[in-house]
């Protein structure tokens, strides 16, 4: 027998100007995660979380927390983009271009627009990608630009992470 490694996420090499991922998972936001969100970010604005107050608005209901729709958008990427990065360097350009409601299924994609090595760090490489947000409809509620850090295949500082069990899986356990 022998060990099958998992997916590993994307690294430095892997790469290239103009490739673009469509995330595979689309995530449906509830009114919890929309509350819970609220209350962990401290986030006192009643559009989120008063049904009341959020109904006498232009939408009349209440509205995702703009900050929760980045952070699934950001998560729904990392399988594609950011599974061996170490280090974001910025996000530029965030628009909230479409409203999000509890019900809402979001799906995001992104786009390379460039690629560099790092001349510090000569394990790593510096990737900028766009990435858009899409609701069920194929409205697009959000986009920003991300740069961050990535491994190049084979850094060290990747070596030796599974740990070794106290003995082999087998078929007989």
């Amino acid at each position: 027998m022998s060990v099958k490694p998992g997916w590993q996420g994307r690294f430095f090499e892997d790469f290239e100007v103009g490739d673009i991922y469509q995330h595979p998972l689309g995530r449906t936001v509830s009114e919890s995660d929309n509350t819970w969100f609220s209350l962990l970010t401290m986030n006192t604005n009643q559009m989120h979380f008063n049904a009341e107050y959020a109904g006498r608005s232009e939408f009349e209901k209440p509205l995702v927390v703009s900050t929760l729709t980045v952070a699934i958008a950001v998560g729904q990427s990392v399988t594609d983009l950011t599974q061996n990065a170490f280090a974001n360097l910025g996000w530029d350009d965030i628009k909230m271009t479409h409203p999000v409601f509890a019900g809402d299924t979001l799906y995001s994609e992104s786009i390379v627009l460039e690629k560099r090595e790092s001349s510090s760090r000569p394990h790593a490489g510096i990737v900028t990608v766009r990435t858009r947000t899409l609701n069920q409809d194929g409205k697009e509620v959000c986009s920003f630009k991300r740069t961050f850090y990535v491994y190049k295949h084979g850094a060290e500082q990747l070596e030796g992470i599974f740990p070794d069990g106290e003995r082999p899986l087998s078929l007989e356990d």
